[in-house]
């Protein structure tokens, strides 16, 4: 359905199957070596390493005041795992949290694990929905209407 749907694996198109190239590139490095790496790969490789290890160090041996400023190196990484787009996702999803503890702390320290479980579920799982529209060639924007029986 995804394959037959979409133009998978075009570097211009919706879903360009960024992990293909990661693979390729994999394993050109495992045939060739360190070699095949850029000029100065290596020593950034080993300086982030050493930040992340660092960091979480800090954290978790630096006062409680100074360990919640220290980024976790993990949480940075997530954007460079998923895609730029969960960053904004999340974004927006933290500023509604923000405003729902403004206005109701109680409710909202109960209900936002849930519902941001179901958000993260709901963006994944529309992939289904969008696959079907895109095979009998409806296209954003499309329009919805809900009408009373």
């Amino acid at each position: 359905l995804f394959y037959t749907a979409f133009d998978v694996g075009n570097p211009d198109g919706e879903y360009k199957a960024p992990y293909a190239i990661i693979y390729r590139n994999m394993a050109i490095l495992g045939v060739q070596g360190f070699s095949a790496l850029p000029q100065h790969c290596l020593q950034l490789c080993y300086a982030f390493f050493g930040f992340a290890i660092t960091a979480n160090f800090t954290r978790d041996l630096a006062p409680k005041r100074i360990a919640r400023w220290v980024p976790l190196p993990m949480a940075m990484a997530v954007p460079f795992l998923v895609g730029a787009y969960f960053a904004i996702d999340m974004c927006m999803g933290s500023l509604v949290v923000f405003l729902w503890h403004k206005t109701n702390s109680r409710k909202a320290r109960l209900m936002v694990p849930a519902v941001a479980s179901g958000l993260i579920c709901g963006d994944g799982l529309w992939i289904l929905p969008s696959s079907i529209l895109s095979l009998v060639n409806i296209n954003p924007p499309m329009c919805m209407s809900f009408k009373s029986a």
